[in-house]
């Protein structure tokens, strides 16, 4: 099962990293890292959500995860010294801490965690292939209520209710389906006051348990 990083390295290490830059805040639909850019850095995930997302030739992107806090971000173009392979956007505003790769280099050097970081990169790609596989296949409705259900549980706050800043475009291009689509598998569920339209853009989920459960019993 997927865990996060700061499970992997463990609180004690994970707060030693992140006390190698200060906390800066990054706010919600700010672009964190860029596809192609230089591992020059990697970001630590505080607190907020962000979604890491790949851009095709003709400007198309598809979602291909959601991440929480305590999640590193980048390292992988660090690490390998290649040009970043994805983008990263916040979706909610976000606390993060800056840290240069010569000084993550050096951390992952004296406390020898490449290995576990390698490891941990393979289960991303194993979660990347199913979110693929779940956009390749799955009808609507089931697509939009997994990537919804991908924001909630990652966001920071712990309450019933959750804005998802993102536009109903924006969702439709992540799961690579149209407007219009989305529109249609986000009705029913507004009806039912599982969510509402936020008048300044975006989301607000009331329920996500019965929009995912109405997802699979249509699909």
């Amino acid at each position: 099962m997927y865990q996060p990083h700061v499970s992997v390295l463990g609180q004690r290490l994970w707060s030693q990293l992140r006390d190698l830059a200060p906390v800066r805040i990054r706010p919600a639909r700010s672009v964190l890292l860029r596809q192609g850019d230089p591992g020059t850095h990697v970001i630590l995930l505080a607190s907020g959500s962000a979604l890491v997302t790949l851009t095709g030739s003709k400007g198309e992107r598809t979602l291909l995860a959601v991440r929480g806090a305590g999640e590193l971000l980048g390292e992988l173009a660090v690490l390998d010294d290649q040009p970043r392979t994805a983008s990263v956007i916040a979706a909610e505003d976000c606390r993060v801490h800056i840290v240069p790769a010569v000084s993550f280099l050096a951390f992952v050097d004296r406390h020898q965690l490449l290995a576990p970081l390698l490891r941990h990169a393979i289960a991303r790609v194993r979660e990347a292939e199913t979110v693929r596989l779940e956009l390749a296949t799955a009808p609507v409705p089931l697509r939009l209520a997994a990537a919804l259900g991908r924001l909630v549980h990652a966001a920071s706050a712990a309450d019933t209710m959750h804005v998802v800043r993102l536009t109903q475009a924006e969702l439709s291009q992540m799961i690579g389906a149209s407007r219009n689509a989305v529109g249609s598998a986000l009705k029913p569920w507004r009806e039912r006051g599982w969510l509402d339209t936020e008048t300044a853009g975006g989301l607000l989920i009331r329920d996500i348990a019965s929009i995912q459960a109405h997802a699979h019993a249509q699909g």
